[in-house]
Parts: C-alpha cells; sequence; structure tokens
C-alpha cells in the first residue's frame, strides 16, 4: 500500500474511529510482531531507538539521520501507521521544517514535536525544561507548512504540565491546534482526574495518551480510557522492555547452565524466521535463479 493512502486510511480511522491501542517499536523486528499482533498503528520510538541503538538513555543524543533510518526500515517492514517521535525536531523552526520532509519521505505518517527545550529528555525523567510559547509555536507551524501530503498529521506534545501546571499545559495544547497540529499530547498527567479533564477541555481534536509502565502516569485501562475520548493510547516502549525482560532471563539462564536448548526462555528458530519473513525471500530466491 502507498503512504499516501495509509495515511488517509489512519486520518480517517482517528476522527470517525475510537481510540487506537498504539504500541512504540524501536527496531523492524519488533514492528513485525506489533502488526502480526493484529495492532493498527505503530509508534517510533525516540526513547526506544536511544536504548536499543545506542544503549543510552532518553536524553536528547539521537539525530535526525537515526530516526529517519529506523522509519524507513520499518516502512519497508509494516504498511500500519506510523507515529513516529520526532523530539524537537532538532533544532528550530528551520531544522524542524526539515525534520518533517525527511520523515515524511521515510514513510511517517505522523509526525511528533514537543516543546521541550533542546536536548530534550525522557517526559518522565526530572529536570524538563519547555521554550518559550512562541518558540513551541513556531515549530508546529513550520511542521504543518512542510508537510506535502496533507493527511501527513502533526502531532503537538507538551511538557508544561512538568515544568508549569496543567491548565499551562492545555493552553500549548489548544493553541497548537490553532496552529494547525492534528493531535494534541500533554505528556505526563499524574492523576486520573488530570487524565479525564484533558479530553473534556481539547474537545474537537484527537488526544494522545502515553502510559509509561513504572512513569508518572496512572495506568488506566484502554476501554476506560476510549470513553474518556482518547484517540491515541500509547504504550511507546512495552515491546523494548518485554524485549529487555526475556534477554536477561535467557541470557543469565545461560551464564548460569553453560547451556541453552530448545527448551529454554526463548523463542524457537522456527518463529524467528516466521517473523522475518524467510519463506517470502526463499520464494523470491526461487523465482529469479
Amino acid at each position: 500500500m502507498l503512504t499516501h493512502e495509509i495515511n488517509k486510511a489512519f486520518r480517517e480511522r482517528l476522527n470517525t474511529g475510537g481510540a487506537v491501542l498504539m504500541p512504540g517499536a524501536a527496531n523492524a523486528m519488533a514492528a513485525r510482531v506489533i502488526e502480526d499482533l493484529g495492532f493498527e498503528a505503530i509508534y517510533i520510538s525516540g526513547a526506544g531507538v536511544t536504548n536499543t541503538f545506542y544503549g543510552m538513555p532518553d536524553l536528547g543524543f539521537i539525530t535526525l539521520t537515526d530516526i529517519a533510518q529506523h522509519c524507513t526500515a520499518i516502512r519497508n517492514t509494516s504498511d500500519l501507521p506510523l507515529v513516529v517521535d520526532a523530539d524537537t525536531g532538532f533544532g528550530n523552526a528551520l531544522n524542524v521544517h526539515h525534520t518533517v520532509r525527511m520523515l515524511e519521505r521515510a514513510g511517517a505518517s505522523a509526525i511528533q514535536l514537543e516543546d521541550q527545550v533542546n536536548p530534550k529528555r525522557c517526559g518522565h525523567f526530572a529536570g524538563k525544561d519547555v521554550v518559550p510559547l512562541a518558540e513551541a509555536r513556531s515549530r508546529i507551524k513550520a511542521a504543518v507548512d512542510a508537510r506535502q501530503d496533507p493527511n501527513l498529521m502533526i502531532v503537538a506534545r507538551t511538557d508544561a504540565r512538568a515544568t508549569a501546571s496543567l491548565n499551562e499545559a492545555l493552553d500549548r495544547a489548544a493553541a497548537f491546534v490553532e496552529d494547525g497540529a492534528d493531535i494534541t499530547f500533554v505528556e505526563a498527567p499524574v492523576s486520573e482526574e488530570e487524565i479525564r479533564e484533558i479530553p473534556q477541555r481539547l474537545q474537537g481534536t484527537p488526544q494522545l495518551v502515553n502510559l509509561v509502565v513504572g512513569g508518572k502516569t496512572p495506568i488506566l485501562d484502554f476501554d476506560a480510557l476510549n470513553r474518556m475520548g482518547y484517540g491515541l493510547v500509547l504504550y511507546a516502549n512495552v515491546a523494548l522492555q518485554g524485549a529487555l525482560y526475556g534477554m536477561v532471563g535467557a541470557l543469565s539462564q545461560l551464564k548460569t547452565d553453560g547451556i541453552m536448548t530448545e527448551d529454554g526462555p526463548l523463542a524457537g528458530f522456527r518463529m524467528r524466521q516466521e517473523v522475518v519473513r524467510k519463506d517470502h525471500y526463499d520464494a523470491l530466491e526461487r523465482k529469479y535463479t
């Protein structure tokens, strides 16, 4: 399927349907698993890419090239909509314009931009700060102007809940909608009451809620969030955390026992080949040789 067709269908889905449960992927294999399990969209997590690609914390280390490379790889493996975490846009409004052009060509269906200072940090870390509202708005305006497919959506994230108040965050989100943002994302609400208030105050625009296991935001049931009016329910790094948990368990057993068999705590050889579509490439090889 062509990317513009994916983008059009995704926009229609968000504007007419209920909430979408969206896991994050830090690499193409995770994206394959997400698609195979029947999810409707994939989030390309900046934190996940930083953790898995560099083994470093989410403190603004990745570059536009890194995220575009991962977006391209994931688009080549999946026809699901891709919501791409572009951090602060990697600079000022001019950089944001370039970022959107690059990620649109890489296959993004929606691009998330935030109002933190550069370099940014994980939304659930202490020590965050946001840029002045005028600068934040210039990022969103540049992003809206840069897109070539009108169905490519701009996700405007604000971290002002942590630096000022929920009211400040909601005011910023409303301003971003005026500037053309298609989805707003108030990061790190700290209570169920705040989670409930966000879609009530920002009606008419799809809202994204980010559920970080172990983070600052209470974990609520998907059906409850759907009833509250959220459009996207994000678990950005469940796949990463699950993989890390399994990796530590399997390698710990190997270190202790000095041997690993098919009965061990790992995916089998056949499952691994199924996920990467080896049968497809075997068929291509037969066709061309």
